[in-house]
């Protein structure tokens, strides 16, 4: 997100199970575990924007699981009102919203400006790459940033067509941070990262290296 000068929220999409949109894992004492938010799925065919949480007993739980896990971390008092406001002082039942809030936390926190922009509010044309491109166009961007699983159903011609660039996140070499209950793992939520670090968080982010 720190990349790029427009980030879009594209959540009109198909709704996926077991992906990350509801979903991430923290760094316990007994090792890495899951926090879900359960979700309403009533059909397959169910877009991202529609979809609500099942109840609110999520909220408890998972802040519980946060409190044990990081509150012996350097930062997590000075962080824990920011997050215990979002876990158990909302009422918001869509996920995405949910997600949007948290989004917003934790840029502030990082330091992150990136514009933030719903796909609802742009009109898209159909079609999967031709939205994107679309989408591009929309926000005036001549580079299309985008994650490597989309390596195998991308129609990049189509971007050229349109003089838009494409590049592709790399995921590997992240440095290792200090981190609780040894051995390291990059793969969890950013919490993990800000309760450890607290302000240097950024320090840790490759997008902050390359753009000082």
């Amino acid at each position: 997100m720190n990349m790029a000068d427009v980030f879009i929220i594209y959540d009109e999409v198909q709704y996926t199970k077991n992906d990350w949109r509801n979903r991430n894992k923290i760094k316990t004492a007994n090792g890495l575990t899951w926090l879900t938010i359960p979700v309403r799925q009533e059909k397959l065919s169910q877009r991202i924007i529609d979809t609500k949480v099942h109840n609110h007993e999520w909220r408890k739980k998972h802040w519980n699981s946060i409190t044990m896990s990081y509150s012996r971390s350097s930062y997590f008092k000075q962080y824990r009102s920011v997050f215990e406001e979002l876990y158990l002082n909302s009422a918001e039942v869509f996920l995405s919203r949910i997600n949007y809030d948290f989004l917003i936390a934790v840029n502030n926190i990082l330091g992150i400006h990136t514009k933030l922009v719903w796909s609802n509010e742009l009109n898209l044309v159909e079609g999967k790459s031709e939205r994107l491109v679309d989408l591009c166009k929309k926000v005036g961007a001549d580079e299309y940033i985008s994650g490597p699983a989309a390596r195998d159903y991308l129609q990049t011609e189509l971007f050229e067509k349109e003089k838009i660039k494409v590049s592709w996140i790399d995921y590997s070499g992240y440095p290792e941070y200090r981190q609780l209950y040894p051995p390291f793992e990059h793969g969890v939520s950013v919490l993990d990262l800000i309760f450890n670090e607290g302000p240097e968080s950024y320090r840790f982010l490759k997008s902050f290296n390359q753009h000082p």
